[in-house]
């Protein structure tokens, strides 16, 4: 089971919505939304994963965004989208998870948990006690791993983000938990994407276009390929910086095998062919959109052997 975190911004929020109305992400993944606002592209995010009876998992003591710290309010405010059962509720292990936990009023059995940082350790044990919660997100710490026992999920922020889009390398490797996650005891696994944990909602004119691409290398392991457009020396023309970055895309694509083949991807490669600019929050969308396809499109090939 892949479980992607995304922090509800506009256009993240936009990924989910396609890949569920599309039904390109599989029974395989479930995504993670840590609500930054109610807005209403979160709203119809939410209504498309209900009608199509998709799992998604929602942060009820959001850390960032407007939500952060209103605890009850924030609680009774999206209390209405777990009707229905498909949505899990879901809580970040600090300083507010016991109080999230009794307004919520759910059994512990039922709650998806984040627990990121080892410090919170004891909370973590005197909200949940013996009982242990439905799935329990960690990153690869030994102290945590001594507590957490029961219905592990191996999480850790694999996309290595750089200070500016010129600094990426051409190609790195991204992650392989897709292929060990069981053997180490583990019932899933989880990150932030090709987004980082750092979050911010400001955005700036890039002196660099970035096109990040995930793909499979011929052992399976999960590889990061970096577009980088050439004429970087100012903020001026990002459709022409775009232009730059998807030519070297589409040629690394007539060559590469075996070949990833997503929706995120085919549209990427269209505005190609067509000289087409979709502007960059698109642009991050298709990325974050091909990544998540392309896990999915994996688990279900491995569910179906």
């Amino acid at each position: 089971m892949y479980f992607p975190y995304l922090r509800g911004r506009q256009y993240e929020l936009l990924v989910l919505r396609e890949l569920a109305e599309e039904n390109l992400l599989g029974m395989h993944v479930i995504p993670i939304i840590e609500p930054v606002k109610i807005s209403p592209t979160f709203m119809s995010t939410m209504e498309a994963f209900a009608k199509a009876e998709q799992k998604i998992a929602l942060i009820f003591n959001p850390e960032v965004g407007d939500l952060a710290g209103k605890k009850q309010k924030t609680v009774n405010d999206l209390r209405i989208f777990l009707e229905g059962g498909k949505v899990v509720p879901s809580i970040i292990v600090n300083t507010s998870a016991l109080e999230c936990l009794r307004e919520l009023q759910i059994a512990s059995g039922n709650i998806l948990t984040i627990l990121d940082n080892g410090d919170f350790l004891k909370t973590y044990e005197a909200v949940f006690g013996s009982d242990s919660p439905l799935f329990t997100l960690f990153p690869d710490d030994r102290r945590i791993r001594r507590v957490v026992r029961e219905n592990k999920i191996l999480f850790e922020d694999k996309f290595q983000k750089k200070p500016r889009n010129a600094d990426y390398p051409e190609d790195e490797f991204l992650s392989d938990d897709h292929l060990y996650y069981i053997e180490e005891g583990y019932q899933g696994f989880g990150d932030y994407s090709i987004v980082g944990n750092e979050f911010t909602e400001s955005a700036f004119a890039p002196r660099a276009v970035a096109i990040h691409i995930a793909y499979f290398d011929k052992d399976n392991a999960l590889r990061i390929r970096h577009f980088i457009s050439d004429s970087n020396e100012g903020i001026s023309d990002v459709a022409g910086k775009f232009a730059e970055a998807v030519s070297k895309l589409a040629a690394w694509y007539k060559n590469v095998e075996p070949k990833p083949f997503t929706r995120g991807l085919q549209t990427l490669l269209r505005h190609y062919a067509n000289g087409t600019y979709p502007g960059l929050p698109t642009l991050k969308k298709l990325s974050i959109m091909h990544h998540l396809e392309l896990i999915g499109q994996f688990l279900n090939e491995v569910e179906a052997k």
